[in-house]
């Protein structure tokens, strides 16, 4: 039976939508922030911070290779090749969203530059720390409280 080259496109059109559709809430819960341990310095459930960390990263890599087999066998397609799709679109959402944060720090340090809140410098200065990573508040470095940058609540 042949395939005409019009369905096989619109058929992997469809498998991108659908892949897409269930990689971005997995990747929106992979980059959750880190619970921070409680103040008062005692020991919680599940051991030292690194360890929770680790489960987290095991659970979301289980979630993950089920996820890719799941897509691989609804789409009869390789699972090697699925789970590659999937970080490839993974790193492509990390660096859209890396530049979303950035650029919305760039328009609030204008802003505070213009009303005389800090000087262009300061703002330069504030920017760069952020573009090397120096700044706490950012997703997924364990450092954040509340809104970060001045996004919305979390």
């Amino acid at each position: 039976m042949s395939v005409s080259r019009k369905a096989l496109l619109a058929t992997a059109g469809a498998m991108g939508a659908l892949a897409l559709g269930l990689v971005i809430p997995a990747v929106a819960s992979a980059e959750e922030p880190t619970p921070k341990p409680s103040a008062s310095g005692g020991s919680s459930p599940g051991g030292t911070p690194d360890d929770r960390r680790a489960q987290r990263e095991e659970q979301r890599a289980q979630r993950q290779s089920e996820l890719a087999a799941a897509l691989a066998k609804e789409l009869g397609v390789d699972q090697a090749k699925v789970t590659a799709a999937l970080e490839k679109v993974r790193g492509q959402l990390r660096e859209e969203a890396k530049a979303d944060r950035q650029a919305q720090l760039k328009t609030k340090l204008d802003k505070a530059v213009a009303d005389g809140k800090l000087t262009q410098a300061q703002a330069d200065a504030i920017l760069k720390a952020a573009e090397e990573g120096v700044l706490p508040g950012g997703r997924g470095h364990g450092h954040g409280h509340g809104r970060g940058f001045g996004g919305p609540p979390r």
